[in-house]
C-alpha cells in the first residue's frame, strides 16, 4: 500500500509526534511505500498574527504542495496526523482534488475546542460543545491565553462547518478510545465514520512486575495531572505505603511543600530506562488526572510491565482501565477515594498478580505493534473500500 502520512508538529514535543513516528516506522517495517509530508509551527514564529490567523483556515501553499507529493508517491490513502496549525484543513481538499482517501487520527479535541483539552481554570470545561461556532473558547482566550489568536481558531472551526469539511472530506476518522469516539459523535462527527484504533508501544518492555513496597507516578507535575491529590491523600490519611513520583513541572516546589512530613518521594525527571525499573517494582502506577486525557502511554508501558494501575474515572483513562479486572478506579480530585482504593488493595497479593496478569493480556491483544498493525490495515482498507470495519472494536 501507497501511503501519504501528513504531520503538524508543534513546538513542543509531545505524545502526538511518538505516535507519528510510531506508525510511520511501523508501515515502514512491514514494506509498505510510505513518504511523509511534514511542517512545523515553529514556522510561525516569523509570522504576523494575522498570516497565522489566515493560514489556519486556509493553506493555499499546502494545498499545492500536498497535491503535488499524492500524485508523485501515487498515493493509494492520505493518513493525516494532525494539520494544525500550517498545513491546514487544505490538506483535505487535496486529497479529494487527487480522488484519494482521507484518514484522520484524532489525537486530541481540537474540532470540538478550541484549546484542544476541554480543560479550563482547573478543571473540565465543555463550554464550546456543541456550539457551531466556539465562541467561549475566544471570550476566554483558550488558545495560547490570546483572545485574538483564539478567535482565529475559533473562525477555522466555524468556517470548516459551515463549509461541511469535516462531514464531508475524511473518509474515516480514527478515535484513540471508546470515550473519544463519544465525544466526536456528540460534537457532530458522522457516527459511521468514526473507528477506534488506539496507539501503540514501538518497543515491548516485557512482562516483569516484581512489586516492592511502594507507590509511583510518572508525569509531569502540572495541575491538570492530579498529583496534588495524591499530596492531600499521603497528607491526610497514608495509604499505607510510600510514593515515588517520578517527572517535572511547574508544581514541584508547591508539591513538595504539600508533601513534608509524608512518605513521597521527589525523584525528578527520569529516563526511559529508569521508569521502566520504577514501573518493574512499583506496587502500582497512581494516574490521578482530573481532565480528559486522550490515551496516555504511561498506562500503556504499565501494562506491557503488568504494573497495576489505579486511574482517575474520568474520560479515557476511566475506559481504559475495567475496574478490578485490569486496574481499578478512584475518584478525581478526592484523596479519600485514593487514599481508601490503594488501601484496599495494597496488602492483597493475589489481586494484585491477578490485576498484573489481566494488564498484560490487554497490552498483548489491543496496545503491541502487531494487533495496532492488524487494525490500522483494516481502517485503510475500509476507507479504500475493500472492507468494512466494526467502528467500535
Amino acid at each position: 500500500m501507497r501511503v501519504l502520512l501528513v504531520y503538524n508538529d508543534y513546538k513542543q514535543r509531545g505524545g502526538e509526534a511518538v505516535a507519528f513516528e510510531n506508525e510511520r516506522d511501523l508501515l515502514l517495517a512491514k514494506g509498505h511505500a510510505v513518504r511523509t509530508y511534514m511542517r512545523s509551527n515553529d514556522e510561525t514564529d516569523s509570522m504576523g498574527q494575522l498570516a497565522v490567523a489566515t493560514r489556519m483556515i486556509w493553506s493555499q501553499q499546502d494545498y499545492r504542495a500536498i497535491r503535488t507529493a499524492i500524485r508523485e508517491h501515487n498515493a493509494d490513502i492520505v493518513h493525516v496526523h494532525n494539520f494544525f496549525l500550517m498545513i491546514s484543513p487544505a490538506v483535505y481538499y487535496a486529497a479529494a482534488a487527487e480522488h484519494v482517501p482521507v484518514v484522520q487520527t484524532m489525537h486530541n479535541y481540537r474540532l470540538l475546542c478550541p484549546s484542544a483539552t476541554f480543560f479550563r481554570d482547573g478543571k473540565v470545561c465543555e463550554d464550546c460543545m456543541g456550539k457551531f461556532a466556539p465562541y467561549p473558547g475566544v471570550v476566554h482566550a483558550c488558545y495560547r491565553d490570546n483572545r485574538k489568536i483564539s478567535g482565529a481558531v475559533a473562525a477555522m472551526l466555524t468556517t470548516h462547518r459551515m463549509l461541511g469539511t469535516w462531514n464531508r472530506y475524511v473518509t474515516r476518522y480514527i478515535a484513540l478510545t471508546p470515550f473519544t469516539r463519544d465525544k466526536y459523535i456528540e460534537g457532530g462527527l458522522p457516527a459511521e465514520r468514526v473507528v477506534i484504533k488506539p496507539n501503540f508501544l514501538s518497543e515491548d518492555p516485557g512482562y516483569q512486575y516484581e512489586p516492592q513496597d511502594y507507590a509511583l507516578f510518572v508525569g509531569r507535575l502540572s495541575h491538570e495531572k492530579g498529583v496534588a491529590t495524591l499530596m492531600d491523600a499521603w497528607k491526610q490519611d497514608d495509604p499505607g505505603l510510600s510514593l515515588k513520583i517520578a517527572g517535572d513541572g511547574p508544581l514541584m516546589d508547591e508539591l513538595r511543600t504539600k508533601a513534608e512530613g509524608t512518605r513521597v518521594e521527589f525523584l525528578g525527571s527520569q529516563p526511559r530506562e529508569n521508569v521502566y525499573k520504577l514501573m518493574k517494582h512499583a506496587r502500582m502506577l497512581l494516574f490521578p488526572s482530573i481532565w480528559y486525557e486522550c490515551l496516555p502511554y504511561t498506562i500503556l508501558e504499565a501494562f506491557a510491565i503488568g504494573t497495576p494501575i489505579v486511574v482517575s474515572k474520568i474520560g479515557s483513562i476511566g475506559t481504559m482501565i475495567r475496574h478490578n479486572d485490569t486496574g481499578l478506579h478512584a475518584e478525581p480530585g478526592d484523596p479519600a477515594s485514593w487514599s481508601r482504593t490503594i488501601r484496599d488493595i495494597q496488602g492483597d497479593s493475589a489481586g494484585l498478580q491477578r490485576i498484573s496478569r489481566s494488564a498484560r493480556t490487554e497490552f498483548e491483544q489491543t496496545y503491541a505493534t502487531e494487533a495496532s498493525y492488524q487494525r490500522m490495515i483494516e481502517i485503510y482498507e475500509d476507507a479504500l473500500g475493500k472492507r468494512t470495519v466494526t467502528a467500535t472494536r
